[in-house]
């Protein structure tokens, strides 16, 4: 059976590879970006898009390349989460994940310092990349221990711990460090990157709020409760188009769950009775399929797959049923056409040159426009009709 089953999965394997569905994109407009970075096991996509999205911004700005330090936005964020846990007494949640707003808040309250003015992520513990398990494993009882405490007072000698763990497996913060030759705080450091932290809006697109008002989205790891700009989706969709189009990425938060996103670095918002029909599958025998499985047969019909066309209703609902989740951030930076025309986003993720596109997505816009939970934007790459509507 063993054996079997390596013949299946290589022959699956070479009939993908041999597939005359692949897509064959020529590029639209494709902006500049930094390197490719690798989380691995750590829930830390929201540090790595937003930096990446920051450092595409000092490239368009200044030309100069940086290298960015998640480990210390992910060090001043956890602080802040405990923080506010324990203040509300446990009842909000302590988890890996965040939202481009943390790293915001970061970079304009605390400052930023290179990658290299810190440990190289996983070398404290022996590893070669982030590996949160048993990190997480100590600091979740910590902070429920804390927030749960049957105390009358409790002293302020929990956080004193609490960043020990922290400095342990991520490093310490520096107060001072040298760049190129020059000594730096990390709020210096910030100070000289040439952003301009007002430049900076987030975007959604919902029903149950009023359109061209802000809110906060209701999602847990939108913790720090920042206002994001609720638009109808077809505007929502108009400002990433016109952003790349002017020379800016765009920061995305989103559900990547979905069926028709896949490892090999595609996403297509799957009509799946459609789908069912084109691949020769029944609805009793898709329903019985594994993801994995459902996934292969995806990338089987490539830029074949038939897709759905998003809805203002339809995202609204999904959300509401909790089947439009938070689950990863990407920072969007380019247009791309398949031979058929049809339009992708160029996407760069955060698990290392995997895929077939070495570490980027081609999703899209149906997948984009159906899947987006809100994404950070600078508001001078917003078409000003929709900027004199929100009246930034």
């Amino acid at each position: 059976m063993a054996v079997a089953a390596l013949i299946s999965t290589g022959a699956m394997a070479q009939d993908k590879k041999e597939s005359p569905n692949k897509p064959v994109f020529t590029v639209v407009k494709e902006n500049k970006i930094t390197s490719i970075k690798d989380q691995n096991r750590s829930g830390t996509c929201w540090a790595y898009a937003t930096l990446a999205y920051f450092e595409s911004e000092i490239l368009k700005k200044t030309g100069k390349t940086y290298d960015l330090c998640e480990s210390f936005v992910a060090n001043k964020t956890y602080m802040d989460r405990a923080d506010q846990v324990v203040r509300l007494h446990g009842d909000c949640q302590f988890a890996q994940g965040g939202s481009c707003h943390d790293v915001y808040y970061c970079l304009a309250n605390y400052g930023i310092c290179p990658e290299s003015a810190m440990p190289f992520p996983g070398s404290l513990y022996g590893d070669s990349l982030n590996n949160f398990n048993e990190f997480f494993e100590v600091l979740t009882p910590y902070v429920n221990a804390i927030s749960k405490s049957t105390a009358k007072k409790i002293s302020t000698q929990w956080r004193v711990g609490f960043q020990g763990i922290l400095d342990a497996y991520l490093g310490e913060c520096p107060q001072n460090f040298t760049y190129q030759g020059k000594q730096y705080t990390p709020k210096s450091f910030a100070a000289s990157l040439g952003l301009d932290m007002d430049d900076y809006v987030t975007i959604t697109s919902y029903t149950h709020h009023p359109f061209y008002t802000a809110f906060a989205v209701e999602v847990q790891d939108n913790w720090r409760n920042p206002l994001s700009w609720n638009l109808p989706m077809d505007e929502m969709m108009r400002i990433i188009d016109n952003a790349v189009k002017e020379g800016y990425t765009v920061a995305w938060g989103g559900d990547v769950s979905e069926e028709g996103f896949t490892r090999q670095g595609l996403a297509y918002a799957v009509d799946t009775k459609a789908a069912q029909s084109l691949s020769g599958s029944d609805m009793a025998r898709w329903l019985k399929l594994t993801k994995v499985q459902k996934t292969n047969m995806i990338d089987s019909l490539g830029c074949k797959v038939p897709e759905i066309v998003p809805t203002q209703k339809q995202r609204q609902e999904r959300f509401d049923s909790w089947e439009l989740t938070d689950d990863h951030g990407m920072l969007i930076y380019g247009i791309a056409k398949d031979q058929n025309g049809k339009e992708y986003y160029m996407v760069k993720n955060s698990w290392g040159e995997t895929g077939d596109y070495k570490g980027t997505w081609y999703m899209t816009k149906a997948f984009i426009a159906a899947n987006t939970m809100d994404y950070m934007v600078n508001k001078n790459a917003i078409p000003k009709d929709i900027r004199k509507k929100l009246g930034i």
